[in-house]
């Protein structure tokens, strides 16, 4: 037998993720832009935020939808401690300054790919997702073996899952044009480099799969 990822998804085996897909990372209120005056706003974040708006999230509505019609369990974990004042999170974030209270609004899903019914949210206080929490276990236990990732950001917790989930034996599907970071240059390399440990398809290829499927 050929071992492959290029391996079509089995919906009852499969989950689709979302990372950090939330107010504190994309919403102009959130934690991370908050404080930001307009002209510096716009400088620094004005493509991510036209990019995000135009593109992404359409394409991770779509693929949200598609995932739930075929029956792919669909998740989300968010940057959020355990705790107020953040003494859980990791030593990373508290040298970078990622601050998101239990329970506070920047912890939440993004409005437009919000859970529905008891879709499960994993908060996270690490880049990555199976580091943080614990997640392995949960999927485990939903019968998973092959993961797909959409998410924030591209290059740095989007690529730490993938290593992750690899090194743990999932098969992982990334959704190319349902990942973003802050710029095309960091977007495309992070592409190229993950190449190696993952599936790479479009939202409309992924959805192709899942109507083909059923």
């Amino acid at each position: 037998m050929t071992l492959t990822r290029e391996v079509p998804l089995i919906p009852d085996q499969s989950a689709l993720l979302f990372i950090d897909v939330q107010n504190f990372a994309a919403h102009r209120q959130g934690g991370e832009f908050k404080d930001l005056a307009n002209d510096e706003f716009d400088r620094r974040y004005g493509w991510f935020f036209e990019q995000l708006d135009q593109r992404i999230i359409p394409n991770m509505q779509a693929i949200q939808r598609a995932c739930r019609d075929a029956g792919v369990e669909v998740m989300y974990t968010t940057i959020e401690s355990l705790t107020l004042d953040g003494r859980d999170r990791s030593l990373d974030y508290k040298i970078t300054g990622f601050h998101v209270p239990k329970g506070s609004w920047d912890g939440q899903v993004i409005d437009q790919i919000a859970p529905q019914g008891d879709e499960i949210v994993l908060p996270k206080t690490s880049s990555s997702v199976f580091v943080s929490t614990h997640i392995d276990y949960i999927l485990r236990n939903l019968g998973v073996r092959q993961l797909v990732l959409a998410g924030l950001i591209t290059d740095q917790c989007v690529e730490s899952a993938i290593r992750d989930a690899c090194d743990l034996g999932y098969l992982v599907t990334q959704v190319t044009d349902a990942c973003l970071t802050y710029s095309q240059e960091r977007h495309d390399h992070s592409l190229r480099t993950i190449k190696g440990y993952c599936r790479q398809l479009t939202s409309e290829a992924l959805i192709d799969e899942l109507n083909n499927d059923t």
